[in-house]
């Protein structure tokens, strides 16, 4: 739905603007405007020397005295050239240095928000509106700024400067002008609008990119290739049509004040030129108002140009300003309590959690002894995954809570929390970095530490067939390695964090049998005297689990050991059956 704009809202924005990002940049600024005015007043001067040119040519005598007004001419207009140069090299430093810092702090809001965020918000999205949106704020509000100033200044010194030629024909020039106010206020809210269309037409845009890209072997597998252009185009075309509107809006207010020029212009000609015959003005004078206002209606253009563009940066700060307004839910408590000593207990009590309205968690109790491993197994989409996110406070439970060693999770802070915690996923995440950076994450690790949990997860097996060993990069979201090699790399991660609480999402899913015999005996010598809860479909992995939960729908419908649940015959015996026959 389409909303007009809100002088108190714009207000608002511009003063948010101001305050966190543009007043850091006040040196800049002044010297820029400082330019901007040389630059406005020059051309103010350049159509008041203009009458004595034409008076001092067509005089009788006429060339004596023209050097210093030729020069004054020239020198105004290496004046605005200079001027206009060093102006627009500041402004975009400025921009730059503006857009830099929205950039940064916008990723570090974001990536304090919880799951639930990011499962409306896609990474093509996100990644347009911190690098599209700052970007094309970035390049309107110079053009703002610096048209505001610079044009305002050049259309006060024109104006006076026809008003000094004759106040009449000034009036007769500008009579027009008041007929623009209500279009161009329609066209304003035609630009604001259209452009908010745009940006989130454009997010869309990068969100399908990122799928197509990061499933690309799924496209080319099942020789998609025809429809993922076609619906890329399709939305392409929507896009394209969004930026025309909003060009086409913006470039009819600069030229319905050629429209108002075109007719004041005409009237100043037809009454200037009576005067003129009649011996009343000169043709030095007129030559002056008609330079004066035929370069006053072009910053006027400019201004009306100006306007547009202001709408379109406001449409993109209120994107800007709604993101960084985003609540964090996952915030530190204001009177942390320290982590408890050694490997907790985990405990869970009746938890229930959803993804708006759609219930993942349904009063879940569960306890994870100290020290021991516990298994959680049951249908996809049952819930197991949740609980680790949970854990983890990736989100926090609608009802119910969860207690670490007794401490109830959001008494923590969550440095503190996610401290004790070594994960390794289903889904690997491994960035464009080199192996070793993908193992340290960062931290300044000694080689022997390094060397041990290589060995320990069978990251060794492979180094040697890397071109750099452990300094060869990962690829984009580890592409340079197979998805084997991948886990294992996340195993050494989780084996170098050495944490009290290990979690494991199918952490040797991705193994052929030889690597996976290799690495479970690591992950189960990792495992002791640590509380470590397993995720795994293959029910093989957990057997010698000191405790298994078995999950269906977001509850807990059996626990037990694996003997004791293969006795009860209940879902887990069924579970078994399907993977292994009946003589499991």
């Amino acid at each position: 739905m389409s909303q007009a704009p809100r002088p108190g809202a714009d207000r608002r924005l511009a003063i948010w603007l101001w305050r966190g990002y543009v007043r850091r940049r006040l040196a800049l600024l002044v010297a820029a405007l400082v330019l901007m005015t040389l630059e406005g007043a020059s051309v103010g001067a350049v159509g008041y020397l203009v009458q004595p040119v034409f008076d001092g040519l067509f005089a009788p005598g006429g060339g004596a005295g023209m050097g210093w007004v030729v020069a004054a001419i020239a020198g105004a207009f290496v004046l605005r050239a200079l001027a206009g140069f060093g102006q627009r090299v500041l402004l975009g430093i400025a921009g730059e240095r503006v857009a830099a810092d929205l950039q940064a702090d916008l990723l570090r809001h974001l990536m304090r928000l919880d799951l639930a965020f990011y499962r409306s918000h896609p990474p093509g999205a996100l990644i347009d509106r911190v690098r599209g949106d700052t970007t094309a704020l970035r390049e309107t509000w110079a053009k703002v700024l610096g048209g505001v100033v610079r044009d305002g200044v050049a259309l006060v010194s024109l104006l006076a400067v026809a008003l000094w030629i004759d106040w009449a024909w000034t009036l007769v020039a500008i009579v027009g002008v008041p007929i623009l106010v209500v279009p161009v206020v329609a066209l304003q809210r035609l630009v604001r609008r259209t452009v908010r269309a745009a940006r989130t037409a454009s997010a869309r845009l990068s969100t399908r990119l990122d799928e197509v890209f990061h499933g690309i072997v799924t496209v080319q597998l099942s020789g998609s290739e025809a429809r993922e252009a076609a619906r890329f185009r399709a939305m392409l075309d929507a896009f394209k049509r969004l930026q025309i509107r909003a060009e086409a809006a913006a470039a009819g207010i600069p030229a319905m004040v050629d429209l108002v020029a075109a007719i004041g212009l005409a009237a100043v000609l037809s009454y200037g030129g009576m005067q003129i015959a009649g011996g009343q003005k000169t043709v030095g004078e007129l030559m002056s108002f008609f330079t004066a206002m035929g370069l006053t209606f072009d910053p006027l253009r400019r201004l009306g140009a100006v306007s547009g563009a202001a709408q379109a940066a406001l449409a993109v700060m209120e994107r800007l300003h709604g993101l960084l307004s985003v609540p964090v839910t996952l915030a530190d408590p204001p009177r942390p309590v320290p982590p408890p000593p050694g490997p907790p207990e985990i405990r869970f009590e009746a938890v229930q959690f959803a993804y708006g309205t759609e219930p993942v968690l349904r009063g879940v109790s569960l306890v994870a002894p100290a020290g021991r491993t516990t298994a959680l197994v049951g249908p996809s989409g049952s819930g197991k995954s949740t609980v680790f996110a949970l854990i983890a406070r990736l989100a926090d439970p609608q009802a119910g809570r969860i207690l670490l060693g007794g401490t109830d999770l959001r008494a923590m802070r969550l440095a503190d929390l996610r401290g004790m915690l070594s994960v390794v996923a289903q889904d690997t995440a491994l960035f464009d970095e080199t192996l070793r950076d993908n193992i340290t994450l960062g931290r300044d690790v000694p080689e022997p530490l390094l060397a041990a949990a290589v060995a320990a997860a069978d990251v060794a097996g492979f180094l040697p067939a890397l071109a750099a060993g452990i300094e060869t990069p990962a690829g984009p979201r580890g592409s340079a390695l197979s998805g084997g090699q991948r886990q294992r790399v996340a195993i050494a991660r989780a084996l170098l964090r050495d944490a009290p609480v290990l979690l494991l999402d199918e952490a040797t899913s991705a193994l052929d049998a030889a690597s996976e015999q290799a690495v479970q005996a690591a992950l189960d010598r990792l495992a002791e005297g640590r509380t470590t809860i397993v995720i795994a479909h293959r029910l093989a992995t957990v057997r010698r689990a000191d405790r298994i939960l078995v999950m269906d729908r977001g509850r807990i419908v059996e626990e037990g050991t694996h003997d004791d649940l293969m006795a009860a015959g209940g879902l887990y015996a069924s579970l078994c059956r399907l993977q292994f026959g009946s003589g499991t």
